[in-house]
């Protein structure tokens, strides 16, 4: 039973990581595409 709770716990603190991980990368993607529209309406 304990192992059973252990492994539980293990599998939705991964789903966290994952969820976090796509989270940075969005914010990631998202800080390129401002600086990219920036640099064209800085050169337009």
């Amino acid at each position: 039973m304990k192992k059973n709770e252990e492994n539980k716990k293990h599998r939705e603190f991964n789903a966290g990581r994952i969820f976090g991980k796509i989270m940075a990368a969005m914010l990631i993607l998202l800080m390129l595409a401002g600086t990219c529209a920036t640099l064209i309406y800085a050169l337009i």
